[in-house]
């Protein structure tokens, strides 16, 4: 914690404000992955999602988190996502974490079919406790749009401490580079606009890594 102990006077600034959260959407620039994804036979959506958890693990201001009144560092994390139901209803996907790619990927397919066949909400974060809570990061999809803003639901506007993640549809860009909305809203007393950058980047780096 001695790197948030450098910040903890940004942290006391933005944690007294009534909404401490720092929200940007952007156009994030990726390698084209997909070509690579279909000689794999992995599906696109499950592989960024690997990259993306794998880049918040990396960052560490992302994993920082408010618990019982304290900051503190969360070492792993929970995957998750939305995902559409038979009903075109949201419903949760859930799994537990595997540092292995393809495993990573086939957990992450078993989830997201258990979700899509519930009709009621996924209830499996009620069993979870505050603890567990905080080793999560909202992700969530929205293929059919090229959106430019989006604004994430919070249970508590002062406790936006849980990062919470979006991206839209895939265009093609110059170079052979994919291009997507992507969505980053974070408690900015963690989080600048700078770690967002980092983010990005990391993204990008992991997809590279996974086709080489």
């Amino acid at each position: 914690m001695h790197n948030f102990e450098k910040r903890r006077d940004r942290f006391d600034l933005f944690d007294r404000m009534d909404s401490p959260a720092v929200n940007l959407c952007f156009t994030l620039e990726l390698p084209d992955y997909r070509p690579w994804c279909k000689q794999e036979g992995l599906p696109p959506f499950h592989v960024l999602l690997c990259a993306v958890l794998r880049s918040i693990l990396k960052i560490e201001n992302f994993r920082y988190r408010v618990f019982e009144g304290e900051v503190i560092e969360v070492a792993r994390l929970m995957p998750s996502f939305t995902v559409v139901n038979q009903n075109n209803d949201l419903n949760f996907a859930l799994f537990d974490w595997s540092d292995d790619l393809r495993d990573f990927v086939a957990r992450s397919i078993d989830a997201r079919k258990e979700a899509c066949a519930m009709t009621a909400l996924n209830n499996a974060y009620a069993a979870l406790s505050p603890r567990q809570c905080k080793d999560q990061v909202f992700i969530t999809c929205i293929p059919w749009l090229d959106f430019t803003s989006i604004q994430h639901p919070t249970a508590s506007l002062g406790s936006p401490d849980i990062p919470s993640l979006a991206w839209g549809r895939f265009r093609d860009g110059p170079n052979g580079r994919l291009l997507l909305p992507f969505s980053v809203q974070a408690h900015h007393g963690f989080v600048d606009g700078f770690h967002i950058h980092q983010l990005a980047q990391q993204i990008a780096a992991e997809l590279a890594a996974f086709m080489h």
